[in-house]
């Protein structure tokens, strides 16, 4: 028998009706729209575009994970490169300064190095240093586990890090630290004063401050981008890629895969490298959407780069603006969905916020948000130079025009070497440095290229600053780094803090040798199944001559004397 398909249906049509009317009554009334959250039958659906409360607590977490990696590394090294006998003491950089002002400690030498080491004992530079990278390790690491912060932690970060950026000098002299002291300002303004709350309802996230951030990652890219234009002419011929694997400062191994792409991989890698860094940028500009995009972009980008190389945590920071660009409806699903958890309590504010009147503001609230326009009157203000230096044919990179580092310019690899060259370290226990029958033996460092058999480090976000230095070194003569001379003299002595910076010290174990030599050698990856591949060698090198002549340590008793620094004492272990 053959029903009737739509008297059939009535009885359920009718009941469809009565859930309608039922949920129409929950939410409001009949006709009423559901609330903010709420799916037509009034359960908890997605988050709504337009707050940052998750947003926040991603982005303090980003910023305190490099914090944390940045003091792990000054804890590490600060030492052996800047303390009492560092390569380049930093006692000795302050009271240059101090003599350079007729011998007071006042406002001009303050703040031409603004640090909190003008206010300790010098007599003990070592625990100085390691005091301030301690208490940073301590507090990125609560901001970290906990995803809480105010004002008075992200300050301490900030004004600690900068206490080491402004005595590091060369050691410190990437333009990542300015950046990292940049983003780091930025976030004291994200958190409320005192409260310590992943969710502090009394204070939103403030969007002057989040539009500092954009502002920060689309001068760091668009940077990056015209310094690229401007500057070496493979850039334009898209062949820059052709040299930058090999040639960067510590390749890790998937550089050694990644060079040998055939050569329209490198164009095509070439023009995508321009389209993120001067066509994404302007996309925060242009709506949520796209502003959504171009945060995805570039932490992809970011996360690309991060594969093919150890630039420090350069890429991993660049990152944590690029987060301010997402808000709490696009970061939802890095939090969980239960009833106890961050992203149903922001649903509930979100809910909370639709429902009821604008509370009245409060006096805390007025004062946060006069502290909020003043900041970006000064982020504006600071930010001339800057422009102009954007818009300028003689653009310069990475360069401050403050000694707080609040608001700087950046770039990143406006020129590409197109060989690579190694200044090699090597001793000898021979009493003559002169003869044949000297055996020279070379001094491995942690990460850079030496033993052509060894396989290309990754360390990325970590940072061996001694590494880097030595790749800028081989680009320039050993008079122009006195600090190589310096190491080598602590070599020659067996100095221990000195060698916890090498990987591999030839002489360990037996007497320190009497002689060492730089030599200078030009190196080249080998290519893949070929013979110097299948022999177990990642690189190919050819000695160019030598970088500085053999050395012994009472030759260098004089250089020593005259740079103040401490006589190494013989370690014979």
């Amino acid at each position: 028998m053959r029903t009737d398909g739509p008297a059939m249906a009535a009885p359920e049509e009718s009941l469809r009706k009565r859930k309608a009317g039922k949920a129409g009554k929950a939410g409001g009334g009949p006709g009423s729209p559901p609330g903010p959250g709420l799916d037509p039958t009034g359960c908890s659906a997605g988050l709504q575009a337009g707050t940052f409360w998750l947003t926040r607590i991603v982005l303090l977490r980003a910023l305190a994970f490099i914090y944390f990696v940045a003091f792990l590394v000054a804890f590490h090294q600060n030492k052996q490169l800047i303390g009492d006998r560092g390569l380049l003491p930093c006692r000795a950089y302050l009271k240059s300064i101090q003599q350079y002002f007729q011998g007071r400690v006042g406002w001009d030498a303050v703040s031409y190095a603004p640090t909190v080491l003008w206010l300790l004992d010098w007599s003990h530079m070592d625990s100085n240093l390691d005091a301030l990278a301690l208490l940073g390790l301590g507090v990125s690491s609560f901001v970290l586990v906990t995803g809480c912060a105010n004002m008075v932690l992200m300050a301490t970060l900030w004004v600690l890090y900068m206490s080491l950026v402004n005595v590091g000098q060369i050691w410190y002299s990437f333009g990542w630290e300015s950046q990292l002291l940049e983003t780091g300002f930025l976030g004291i303004f994200l958190c409320p004063l005192w409260t310590l709350s992943r969710l502090p309802r009394g204070t939103p996230p403030s969007r002057i401050v989040l539009w500092g951030f954009r502002w920060l990652i689309f001068r760091i890219m668009l940077g990056a981008g015209l310094i690229k234009i401007r500057g070496d002419r493979c850039w334009r011929d898209l062949t820059c890629m052709d040299f930058h694997y090999e040639t960067q400062p510590v390749p890790n191994p998937a550089a050694y895969f990644l060079h040998q792409s055939p050569w329209w991989v490198h164009r095509g890698e070439t023009l995508g490298n321009h389209f993120v860094e001067l066509v994404v940028p302007f996309f925060i500009f242009l709506g949520r959407r796209m502003c959504v995009l171009h945060g995805a972009l570039q932490i992809l980008f970011q996360v690309i780069l991060i594969i093919s190389g150890n630039l420090s945590f350069l890429n991993w920071l660049t990152m944590v603006p690029s987060v301010a660009c997402f808000d709490d409806a696009t970061l939802g699903f890095l939090f969980p969905s239960g009833p106890s958890g961050l992203k149903y309590r922001v649903l509930k504010m979100q809910e909370e916020a639709a429902r009821g009147a604008p509370a009245p503001l409060r006096y805390g609230c007025v004062v946060r948000q006069a502290v909020h326009l003043a900041l970006a009157v000064l982020v504006a203000w600071l930010s001339v130079p800057v422009v102009l230096n954007l818009l300028s044919p003689t653009q310069i990179m990475n360069t401050s025009f403050n000694p707080l580092r609040i608001v700087n310019t950046y770039g990143a690899f406006g020129s590409i070497t197109k060989e690579r060259t190694e200044v090699i370290l090597q001793g000898t226990a021979a009493p003559n440095a002169s003869s044949p029958d000297a055996v020279w033996e070379d001094y491995e460092f942690k990460c850079k290229p030496g033993d052509p058999g060894r396989r290309p480090c990754l360390i990325s976000p970590y940072h061996y600053r001694l590494d880097w230095l030595m790749w800028f070194a081989a680009f320039q003569t050993y008079e122009h780094n006195e600090w190589i001379i310096h190491l080598a003299g602590k070599l020659l002595a067996n100095d221990a803090s000195a060698l916890s910076l090498l990987a591999v010290n030839p002489f360990e174990g037996r007497a320190p040798p009497r002689w060492l030599r730089g030599e200078h050698y030009r190196y080249k990856f080998s290519r893949p199944g070929g013979p110097h591949a299948a022999a177990g060698k990642w690189w190919l090198r050819k000695r160019i001559g030598p970088y500085f002549p053999p050395v012994s340590l009472r030759d260098l008793e004089d250089y020593f004397r005259s740079w103040e620094w401490p006589h190494p004492a013989v370690d014979v272990d």
